[in-house]
């Protein structure tokens, strides 16, 4: 667990002699602990890495104001429970959980520290003291799918998943509408693994996608394993969670960045100055939580218009790749041509759409 730096001892000190005439009483109030619980291990160099960046991010915004804590490698079941009951009992005013699989656990000690409060990332459950947050990653699959299909020889796509939750069900999709865009018998092969992060068996899915005919996969989990397949046989794919190119810098062509740490600013503040109040917080490319990494040289110029000109106009408004006529994997209708999927059809979104293929 990350504990007060020297650093951050002695700007607090400091902040402190300066400050004389506030009293300990008030200066005291200027500073609270926050603590964060993560599903993986901080050297994942994924979504676990990306969300420490913005533990770090808080502390160095916000200095002598702040304590961080952690806890990493957290399960996703009862387990949590105690992890969190115990930054509240350590002192903990806002704690962050930040994976889908924390929320009832999340909800459930909330209801015991109704004063300590809450941020659950990816879920949908709120209290008074329980806030939800989210990154739109569709968004940065629609570009990842859109360079897909132009650039796969095969047609075939894998996708690396873990669990079959909105969230995943969303990147897939996306992944899947876009590239059909540019090449319309495409297909997507999707590997589930049941895991967030297990190096082995995500180099082990992909090997399995390889196999299948997939010259291009991208992975909804969180270690550079299968890039570092991808690199072996000569084949593409994308960093999730982080810029993963120092890993395989020829297999990988780019990559969704999650930056998370602009929000965690925002929130620790609000309860510093007393304005935090429950909320559902959805942000994307426009508010700069989702970032593509640079692409890899590649990449042809055409194809990084294209990807650029999906960033464009998810920033103004003009693109939705929800946007109808949609068809799941039976061939059903799901969204007339030129509706658009609201953002509260996308959250609990629970199936696929035509193209992708169980493997």
């Amino acid at each position: 667990m990350a504990r007060l730096t020297r650093r951050t001892f002695i700007q607090a000190a400091g902040a402190a002699a300066t400050l004389p005439m506030l009293g300990s009483r008030a200066f005291a109030q200027e500073k609270i602990k926050v603590g964060f619980v993560f599903l993986g291990p901080i050297g994942d160099f994924g979504w676990t890495w990306a969300h420490n960046k913005g533990r770090e991010a808080v502390e160095a915004e916000l200095g002598a104001q702040v304590e961080t804590v952690y806890v990493e490698n957290v399960a996703e079941d009862a387990s949590a429970v105690p992890v969190m009951r115990d930054l509240a009992q350590q002192g903990c005013k806002l704690i962050f959980t930040t994976s889908f699989g924390y929320m009832d656990q999340t909800i459930q000690v909330a209801g015991e520290f109704p004063d300590v409060k809450f941020e659950h990332c990816t879920g949908f459950k709120r209290a008074d003291n329980v806030s939800t947050y989210n990154s739109k990653f569709h968004e940065g699959r629609a570009v990842l799918g859109t360079i897909s299909g132009k650039m796969s020889k095969s047609g075939t796509l894998g996708y690396l998943g873990s669990y079959k939750v909105p969230e995943v069900v969303l990147g897939v999709n996306a992944f899947c509408l876009a590239a059909q865009k540019q090449n319309p018998a495409a297909t997507v092969k999707l590997v589930m693994i049941d895991s967030w992060f297990d190096p082995p068996k995500e180099a082990a899915a992909t090997e399995t996608l390889v196999n299948l005919g997939c010259d291009i996969v991208t992975t909804h989990t969180d270690s550079p394993g299968p890039l570092q397949i991808l690199e072996q046989k000569g084949l593409y794919g994308f960093g999730q969670g982080a810029d993963m190119s120092t890993f395989a810098p020829n297999a990988h062509l780019t990559a969704i960045e999650d930056i998370w740490g602009p929000y965690y600013i925002e929130r620790v503040k609000a309860v510093l100055d007393d304005s935090w109040v429950s909320t559902d917080t959805w942000d994307g490319m426009k508010e700069g939580t989702v970032v593509i990494a640079p692409y890899n040289p590649v990449v042809p110029a055409d194809v990084v218009a294209l990807a650029d000109g999906i960033q464009a106009g998810y920033k103004d408004g003009s693109y939705d790749i929800f946007t109808g006529p949609i068809y799941d994997q039976d061939g059903t209708l799901k969204v007339k041509e030129g509706e658009v999927m609201t953002l509260g059809e996308l959250a609990v979104i629970d199936w696929y759409v035509q193209g992708v293929q169980s493997a």
